[in-house]
């Protein structure tokens, strides 16, 4: 054995090996904590990274960081639905009306638009920013350090010059956007400066690279004052009052008599995002005007025009932002792809319908469909075709059924062609047996018709077989369908009577016209009355009939749309349809009917027995069951679109399912995120969610939660910065500033493209700018002050790049609220802060972005000295 005093151990100076007996040991202080970069964490790392290359520790805190930031803006969507219950609690106030005994009862909200948008919203899009910097002091026990304030004036910078440029560049053209609170703004807007001039102030001028406790508490209580200000501005305490004042009309409506009506006229079905029985039918009538859209999808829709009635806050951009980036839960309404298409007018949203085929056809259809389905040797047709848009020609036969003589020999058929009609297009036509058989009743035909450009009709000959011997009627089919060849299918489609049943008969006389009934019973909700008219006892040649309509309890143009017309029957069709379109006004009243008469028929046909027929129009007995409904379904659909949730089970249910569980509508990236995105959400969706105790409890767990996880950004930040050879400085002005910053550029551009005002677009980033500053440095400020103080010591921050940092900033802010002001007074850029003149309002874009890059670069080159 080898004694104690034959050990040899020898450590070179400043080196983390030992020497025993000639072999080298690391020691265990460094394993731990004395690698390279080991100590810039204050909760990182967690296990030893010794043996780890850089270059993989460096890879992987960038993918920590970027994950961690969707982390943050998850939770912040959270805390911000917290925001939003507590600022939308609200009073009532009663208004007089035209009822005596019944005041007109409106709610509004408690919290000023000013004093919300600077205080709780400002916290909820700036808590990362303000956080970092409140964390890092306290964790380096109350000293200074570069990666907060850093990041409070580069996110400061890239709100400011890059969210601006974004904003101004992306108004469609020939569109602009007005600041409308200008008084607000120009508050905000001094005091962003004031904020930034002060920070100079002390860290240059009173005491140098000192923060002295009263200049903490100046700081401080800035932000007080900038909330008052903003909020007198708001209320119009001094100066000319507005053009318009925002906060009554908001609050209040200014509602008038008879305002119903006008609002009506201007297709505003909801006033101020309010759900009222009045505005609901208004809206129900006029989608009742699209044949086929079901009280669902109405309700749906319903929804998307209420939501876009309602003004909204920048933070419901921002959450918008968020759930689009992470595959959550939209808050603005998807209508399915059927319901939606896009006009000039990007604000309005029209309905995109089937084209609508009468329902008397319709019914024949499914019965000649229906008889072949079933008929033992006949081809399985499925359900009627349906005829989509006229986007491709439509083909399909001038009548869905016929009746000729068995001696007749030879006569035609019309084809025709319908929608789009500039190009060549070629389909089959077959006959398929039915009691009449091929080659024993008739020739059996199997052709290929072409309808060339502007062709509009065809006519195919079919050939009936006299065979001398006594037999019942008789029917066969005749078929149009599509070519196999995919080229020749392109642009074409049949239409809805793309099968024709040809009966054949021992009569060629041309028969009588009459009405099947002598009355017709429909509901004031069909949107239009189907009256069959057929063609009896013969079917030889070509008749007309005319017919009219007669006012009796119903009136027309008030109850239904009435008039006269003409029914034309080519040769061997034996029914045609009268439509009358019926008016509902959706108001209970008794039942009403009017007449058709049928006279002067030609070509040789008469009248039959039943040539008057009677129309009654029937009030929907469940009209208000239907209303009733209506107005639930479109609670819930507007109720899902809102950013908070008042129950564990909706966030939870929302966390698990991508979309919110609207997968009809979810993309692929909504997937892609989603699945990226799934554990922070699961996490999280364990906050108690904001219905709870008004919202506060989910406002302090989630503010807890960004706390803790900004205090990993922050060691993750500084841990990737040391490794590739970024100084803090230039770590919290690039990588961390971009991304607590991101989402705020996607709320921002949405706003401004969705907004009829600038405000929540650029309107709101002075204003927090000015609060990162009184917040994200005051309070850490203040409080490491007061520590130092007590301990006796100074509360030392280094002027150096963060006084350069401040200062550049400073001078280009300056210049970037004078090019926005310039904007709205100019001509030339179109007198408006967004968008205006096209070619302007890109060198007004590319002027931000340059602000914006100047000052990344100075601040970072003078980090290294070259400055």
């Amino acid at each position: 054995m080898t004694s104690l005093d034959d050990v040899i151990i020898i450590q070179e100076p400043n080196s983390s090996y030992l020497t025993v007996n000639n072999v080298s040991y690391v020691q265990e202080s460094y394993v731990h904590k004395g690698y390279t970069c080991s100590g810039e964490g204050l909760l990182l790392p967690i296990i030893s990274e010794y043996t780890w290359s850089e270059g993989a520790r460096a890879f992987l805190y960038l993918v920590g960081l970027l994950y961690c930031f969707m982390g943050v803006a998850i939770i912040a969507d959270i805390f911000m639905g917290a925001i939003e219950k507590i600022t939308s609690k609200t009073r009532k106030v009663y208004l007089t009306s035209e009822k005596e005994d019944e005041p007109e009862v409106i709610e509004v909200r408690i919290w000023s638009d000013a004093v919300a948008n600077l205080t709780l919203m400002a916290l909820g899009s700036s808590a990362p920013e303000i956080l970092l910097s409140v964390i890092e002091v306290i964790g380096n026990d109350f000293e200074a350090k570069d990666l907060g304030p850093g990041t409070i004036v580069g996110s400061a910078a890239f709100n400011l010059f890059v969210i601006s440029a974004v904003c101004v560049m992306s108004i469609p053209n020939g569109e602009e956007r007005r600041i409308r609170d200008l008084k607000v703004f120009l508050v905000t807007a001094v005091f962003s400066v004031v904020a930034y001039l002060w920070l100079l102030i002390i860290l240059m001028v009173t005491s140098p690279e000192e923060v002295e406790v009263w200049e903490a508490v100046v700081t401080f209580l800035l932000f007080p004052l900038l909330v008052l200000l903003a909020w007198l501005a708001e209320r119009n305490f001094c100066g000319v009052p507005n053009k318009t004042d925002t906060s009554k009309q908001i609050e209040l409506g200014n509602f008038q008599t008879g305002e119903t009506d006008k609002l009506l006229k201007e297709k505003q079905y909801f006033r101020d995002g309010r759900l009222d029985r009045d505005g609901l039918v208004a809206f129900i009538k006029e989608v009742k005007n699209y044949p086929g859209l079901t009280d669902e999808d109405a309700a749906v829709l319903a929804a998307s025009k209420l939501v876009e009635s309602q003004s909204h806050s920048r933070m419901w951009y921002r959450v918008g932002a968020v759930r689009n980036m992470t595959g959550g839960r939209k808050t603005q309404p998807q209508l399915s792809t059927k319901l939606k298409e896009r006009s000039k007018d990007r604000k309005k949203t029209l309905i995109m319908l089937e084209d609508g085929t009468n329902q008397g056809v319709d019914k024949y259809l499914h019965s000649v469909y229906s008889a072949m389905n079933e008929h033992p040797e006949a081809p399985t047709l499925g359900d009627v075709p349906k005829v989509m848009p006229h986007q491709n020609a439509i083909i399909d036969f001038h009548a869905a059924s016929c009746a000729v003589m068995e001696n007749i020999g030879k006569f035609e058929v019309a084809i025709i062609r319908s929608g789009r009609t500039d190009n060549e297009v070629n389909v089959r036509v077959e006959t398929i047996d039915g009691t009449a058989t091929e080659d024993q009743d008739y020739i059996p035909i199997n052709q290929v018709i072409t309808f060339g450009p502007g062709e509009t009709e065809k006519l195919i000959e079919v050939e009936i077989i006299n065979d001398n011997q006594w037999e019942p009627d008789e029917e066969f089919f005749l078929k149009i369908s599509l070519l196999y060849n995919a080229e020749k299918r392109q642009g074409v489609q049949l239409g809805r009577i793309s099968i024709m049943e040809i009966t054949i008969l021992n009569d060629d006389e041309p028969g009588m016209v009459m009405f099947q009934k002598r009355g017709f019973l429909v509901k004031e909700s069909i949107g239009k009355a189907i009256i069959p008219v057929v063609r009896k006892n013969g079917a030889d040649g070509e008749i007309t009939v005319k017919w009219r309509s007669i006012d009796k309890t119903a009136i027309s143009g008030r109850d239904f749309e009435g008039g006269e017309g003409v029914l034309v029957f080519k040769h061997t069709e034996i029914e045609q349809n009268i439509e009358i379109p019926i008016i509902d006004d959706m108001t209970p009243e008794k039942d009403e009917h009017f007449e058709i008469e049928l006279f002067d028929p030609t070509g040789g046909a008469k009248l039959g027995q039943i040539n008057r027929t009677a129309v009654t129009i029937t009030n929907d007995d469940d009209f208000n069951n239907v209303l009733a409904n209506m107005m639930i379904m479109t609670n819930a659909n507007v109720h899902a679109l809102q950013v908070h949730h008042e129950t564990y089970l909706s966030q939870i249910k929302d966390a698990l399912n991508v979309n919110g569980g609207d997968i009809e509508n979810a993309t692929g990236m909504d997937y892609v995120m989603h699945f990226l995105t799934f554990g922070w959400k699961i996490i999280f969706s364990l906050v108690p969610p904001p219905g709870i105790l008004g919202g506060w409890l989910c406002f302090f767990v989630s503010l807890g939660a960004i706390g803790l996880l900004t205090a990993i950004i922050g060691d993750l930040a500084a841990t990737f910065g040391c490794l590739v050879g970024l100084k803090n400085s230039v770590t919290a002005i690039t990588f961390v500033a971009l991304g607590t910053s991101l989402p705020d550029t996607f709320a921002s551009k949405t706003a401004a493209v969705q907004e009829k005002y600038a405000d929540n677009a650029v309107g709101n980033v002075t204003g927090s700018n000015s609060v990162n500053v009184f917040l994200g440095l005051g309070a850490p400020w203040l409080i490491a002050a007061i520590v130092n103080k007590i301990r006796g010591k100074v509360f030392f921050v280094p002027a150096g790049n963060l006084g350069f940092s401040v200062g550049v900033f400073t001078g280009l802010c300056i210049l970037c609220i004078g090019l926005l002001l310039l904007r709205r007074f100019l001509g030339v850029f179109g007198k408006a802060e967004l968008g205006g003149n096209v070619p302007m309002k890109y060198v007004s874009g590319a002027i931000m972005i340059s602000f914006w890059l100047i000052y990344v670069l100075c601040t970072s080159f003078q980090a290294y000295g070259y400055f």
